[in-house]
């Protein structure tokens, strides 16, 4: 009878025990499964998150290039030019959104006689971008919302200038653009010598009249180790914009006209539309033979010597001459 007992006590534990485990082994998988299922969450929200990202910018970027394309100017000042804004950015995290401009220049060309207008903006010009709350350099408005939002800063920066068309370029395809055009001629006006072993930058121009080909070029350009830093790289940027529309307008580009229209294509981004060699070839006809004018955005370096301020009245007295006032002879 004792004997019963204990063999009913013990297979009573042994039931209990396989309940147990059996009560642990599904609390385990459950729990398997709601990591795994939390896991995947997480993954669609984080994959749901940049997929947002990723089309929210290409939808602002066609925002942007249809608002560009069908816009009418309410200020009658705009009507007879076409002004394309030039980013050049920075090599960044290899991303566009990820980048800031390097160069910001505002190329505006009459569009009656074809003379060209050069408006450089210092990268680290102080306003507050659009969306933002405080005041941040203007090459920060590349990396926040791309081309579209740094046309809306310089917009907002020059009293509401109306930009036509945007155009991006990085330093590769600088380099490819320059050695497709057969490099260009100009004069260092003193020896270039830095290095950047984290940027993967080295520049070694000797001064004097150089011939620099696509790489020697990007070096001229990025440049900024003078006493006047980021300010001597914008005279230096401006010299060179002449010499290459000098370059553009030669016989020679025009046999090239096929490859350069392939690198704007695919190796820059733009609002303008689809070029072909026949549309390029009628804006290059229709420029100017007249050197262009050069502008830089009034105002001072601060304290820091790096950050710049513009100068508001300045602005408005050049945006007067560049654009001078028109009277509505339709009323």
């Amino acid at each position: 009878m004792e004997n019963d007992t204990k063999q009913h006590i013990i297979q009573k534990r042994k039931i209990k025990s396989r309940r147990r485990r059996l009560k642990m082994g599904r609390l385990f998988v459950f729990l398997l499964i709601l990591g795994v299922i939390g896991w995947c969450i997480y993954r669609l929200c984080l994959w749901g998150n940049q997929t947002y990202q990723t089309y929210y910018a290409v939808y602002e970027d066609y925002q942007m290039r249809q608002e560009l394309k069908r816009a009418k100017s309410p200020d009658l000042r705009y009507d007879d030019y076409t002004n394309i804004l030039i980013l050049g950015i920075d090599e960044g995290t290899g991303t566009e959104l990820g980048q800031r401009a390097d160069t910001i220049i505002l190329l505006s060309i009459d569009n009656m006689d074809g003379k060209m207008r050069v408006l450089s903006i210092p990268r680290n010009t102080l306003l507050v971008l659009p969306g933002r709350q405080q005041e941040e350099r203007i090459n920060a408005s590349y990396y926040y919302g791309g081309a579209p939002l740094s046309a809306q800063a310089v917009s907002r920066l020059l009293n509401g200038v109306m930009i036509h068309q945007y155009i991006t370029i990085n330093v590769s395809a600088l380099t490819e653009l320059i050695n497709v055009l057969g490099g260009i001629d100009i004069y260092v006006e003193d020896d270039m010598n830095y290095e950047d072993a984290e940027a993967d930058l080295q520049i070694h121009l000797q001064k004097g009249y150089q011939h620099l080909n696509g790489t020697m070029a990007q070096e001229y350009l990025r440049y900024r180790s003078d006493e006047l830093g980021d300010i001597g790289r914008v005279q230096r940027q401006q010299r060179f914009v002449k010499e290459l529309y000098k370059k553009v307008q030669s016989i020679d580009t025009i046999i090239k006209l096929p490859a350069l229209v392939d690198i704007l294509r695919y190796r820059m981004t733009t609002s303008a539309e689809l070029m072909d060699t026949a549309n390029m070839l009628k804006i290059i006809k229709g420029l100017s033979a007249d050197t262009p004018k050069t502008y830089m955005l009034p105002g001072s370096l601060t304290a820091n010597g790096v950050d710049w301020v513009s100068d508001k009245a300045g602005i408005e007295a050049e945006m007067d001459e560049l654009f001078p006032e028109k009277k509505d002879i339709s009323k």
